[in-house]
């Protein structure tokens, strides 16, 4: 198992501090990261939390996934890698009669 985490169900207002805290009852954090929408500036209610080892970061998702944190259900379990996604782009749609001009 990788030490990568990802944290999902966060409340809003959660803070970096605030889940390594509540992590490190598992282990060593070796870093927290909290997704933040770019227009917005506010979480987006996941992130990832990165543990010192396997056995720690196995530890911190039997001790979250599923439990309460902060009035919200988290799910915790291990973090995919990212996959190469294709570019979003806004000519998609050039060839659809309906768009057209």
């Amino acid at each position: 198992m990788e030490k990568k985490l990802y944290i999902g169900g966060l409340p809003y207002s959660t803070t970096d501090d605030e889940l390594k805290e509540a992590f490190s009852a598992a282990g060593n954090v070796e870093s927290v990261t909290i997704i933040i929408d770019k227009m917005s500036g506010r979480s987006r209610g996941f992130g990832f939390v990165e543990m010192a080892t396997p056995e720690e970061a196995q530890k911190a998702i039997e001790m979250f996934d599923g439990k309460d944190f902060g009035g919200r259900t988290l799910t915790v379990n291990e973090a995919r890698p990212l996959e190469d996604r294709p570019k979003k782009s806004f000519d998609r749609d050039r060839n659809n009669s309906r768009n057209n001009w």
